[in-house]
């Protein structure tokens, strides 16, 4: 009984972690095939070890090495983009002087020589002083596209319907000229940049009414709570947007048209995507042409239950009628 009470030793041994048993293959009857055989196990359980450490280690070092080149892919990535909103600001900020003495010095030679010159000599001059009003929106959207990560506020105790009150309030005269209908279901409570909130959803509620076609537009302001977060929608029945332009929609200086059909800069979408990004969410579109358009958006649920902060936020004027549903 000895050998096998060796074999099962040994494989105590083996079941124990260790590799290097070997056991007496002497004789030659059945016990020492077994023996035999026990040991080219062992042997081959050692050399497969071998391989799986050896093949572990490597791809252990190859996780690294993608690790170390992701980070500093990210951080060169941060640092352009800082270099850039500092540019952006920078740049924005350091126009807005001349061009505000070209524009008026453009509009004095329009008011002084109005008549006085030739058809096309008024007829630049309005197209300079167009120019830099443009350029002027052009700068201002810039640095506020520069400033929501640099000069964003503190996150404060929001409520969501107030924001959307001070939007609509901010978008009034569009909203009458339009004839527009808001349909708004009850909104969360939640902590944020206020201002860059009303932003986000006055720049969104903004182009529901622009690209509205010749339909009335109708817009519908929803959010429901999804996995740990709070999901925003905006629906329009609007002109839609071409599929095969989607994922450049949130691009800065991005147009899907011409000035003369819709005016703008083209930030105003680049400005709410830097907006949710800052605040922790996503932001998309579903859209189909001529069936209008739904914009997307995240942000993180932290509830807040003591709104004296958000009060803040209730609008000197009385906003525009909306359908609470």
């Amino acid at each position: 009984t000895n050998p096998i009470r060796r074999i099962e030793a040994g494989a105590r041994r083996v079941e124990a972690g260790e590799r290097d048993v070997v056991l007496p293959e002497s004789s030659s009857d059945e016990l020492g095939r077994l023996a035999r055989a026990f040991n080219r196990m062992t042997t081959a359980l050692k050399s497969r070890e071998s391989e799986l450490h050896a093949h572990a280690a490597t791809l252990e070092q190859r996780v690294a090495e993608k690790t170390r080149e992701l980070d500093l892919r990210a951080s060169e990535l941060a640092r352009s983009n800082i270099e850039l909103e500092r540019f952006a600001y920078v740049a924005s900020h350091d126009l807005q002087e001349p061009l505000r003495m070209v524009a008026s010095y453009t509009q004095l030679l329009g008011r002084r020589y109005k008549g006085r010159l030739d058809a096309d000599a008024d007829e630049f001059i309005h197209f300079a002083v167009d120019g830099a009003a443009r350029m002027q929106a052009l700068i201002n959207d810039l640095l506020v596209y520069s400033r929501v990560s640099t000069q964003g506020s503190a996150f404060e105790a929001i409520d969501c319907n107030l924001v959307v009150e001070r939007a609509l309030t901010n978008l009034k005269a569009a909203l009458i000229e339009s004839g527009a209908i808001i349909r708004k279901s009850e909104l969360p409570k939640i902590d944020a940049d206020r201002f860059q909130l009303v932003q986000l959803f006055q720049n969104l509620i903004g182009n529901a009414i622009k690209f509205r076609g010749e339909r009335v537009p109708e817009i519908d302001i929803a959010a429901r709570r999804d996995s740990g977060e709070w999901l925003f929608s905006i629906a329009d029945n609007g002109i839609g947007i071409d599929a095969k332009y989607i994922e450049q929609l949130f691009a800065v200086f991005k147009r899907l048209h011409t000035r003369a059909e819709y005016p703008g800069t083209g930030i105003g979408l680049a400005i709410c995507k830097k907006v949710v990004e800052r605040h922790g969410g996503r932001i998309w579109v579903e859209s189909e042409v001529n069936h209008g358009s739904t914009f997307f958006f995240t942000l993180p649920c932290r509830d807040i239950e003591d709104t004296s902060q958000a009060r803040k936020l209730a609008p000197t004027s009385s906003a525009p009628q909306m359908d609470t549903v």
